[in-house]
């Protein structure tokens, strides 16, 4: 059960023998590193579906970011299935649920949408993907995520990428909006280039526009975004733990997602590293639903 109504009032589930197109659930907590306390992020899911409750009644409305009614004059074909069971520390069982959650999903066969949680939620979400065609990872962020253990933690929120490329059916990778610094070194970054990732700093785009990014995934392949929310500039999302200037608009992180699923397809999709903690008059949150509708949308255009 959520603590909040479902993201923009969506069912969980539909009527006998309707297949959603989208399923939307969430986890709190992946693999949280010693120490550390990550209850800050496990509220994002909560404050995403209460900001998406003032436009619940317009679902049906024209959607000027998608070009018509967010289901495309469908039924709603999209559920919110809640929040499964994640303990902080708890990292061995975190994955595996994630993990696990997502494999149900896929075998529906629907897309799944994951609202975290930091980034370390994204490695599971990858691995549920094992059993499929291969797919390509883009990852919208600020940072490239290639450390390989921190603290003795392998699978943290420093790690998703080195771990994803890792994984026999991840085909390929963009980093996309990448600016300023991190905590890669010299060697995350040659790990990163000999993999064959395919860097797009945010300059880029700004420069170029989102073509920079689409150019580099082969045209009709299935592609999994993860989307850390501080790949978008602070003065638009201000709930972020890492605050970076210089970062994505909204606008190009939409225009990104609608040519993805132009371009190739969107096979699966989470949104992570939103601290609601730091979000100022819960901008953060509205933007993020924001997000969300978008991708539901594009998942729905998807032919």
């Amino acid at each position: 059960m959520t603590a909040s109504p479902p993201f923009l009032g969506f069912p969980d589930r539909l009527a006998d023998g309707l297949v959603p197109r989208a399923v939307m659930f969430a986890a709190g907590h992946g693999s949280t590193y010693p120490g550390k306390d990550s209850s800050g992020h496990a509220l994002a899911a909560d404050a995403i579906r209460a900001a998406s409750q003032d436009d619940a009644a317009l679902v049906e409305h024209w959607d000027f970011d998608l070009g018509g009614p967010l289901f495309d004059d469908k039924p709603v074909c999209c559920i919110d299935a809640g929040d499964i069971l994640t303990t902080m520390h708890d990292n061995a069982g975190n994955r595996a649920r994630i993990e696990a959650k997502t494999r149900e999903i896929l075998a529906l066969p629907a897309v799944p949408i994951l609202l975290g949680g930091d980034c370390s939620v994204t490695i599971p979400f990858l691995a549920g993907f094992a059993d499929h065609e291969p797919v390509w990872v883009l990852q919208i962020d600020a940072h490239i995520d290639w450390r390989d253990e921190v603290h003795g933690e392998r699978y943290g929120y420093s790690s998703p990428m080195r771990r994803a490329s890792e994984m026999p059916h991840v085909a390929g990778m963009v980093q996309v909006g990448l600016r300023s610094v991190g905590s890669a070194g010299i060697n995350e970054i040659e790990a990163a280039r000999r993999y064959g990732s395919r860097f797009v700093t945010a300059r880029e785009i700004h420069a170029q526009g989102v073509e920079a990014a689409l150019r580099h995934i082969p045209e009709g392949a299935r592609v999994v975004v993860t989307l850390d929310c501080d790949s978008i500039d602070p003065g638009i999302m201000p709930g972020v733990a890492a605050r970076t200037p210089g970062g994505l608009t909204y606008t190009q992180v939409i225009d990104l997602i609608a040519g993805l699923g132009k371009w190739a397809r969107i096979a699966g999709f989470d949104l992570v590293e939103f601290y609601p903690p730091a979000d100022i008059d819960g901008l953060s949150a509205l933007t993020a639903a924001r997000l969300l509708v978008n991708v539901i949308g594009t998942i729905v255009r998807q032919v």
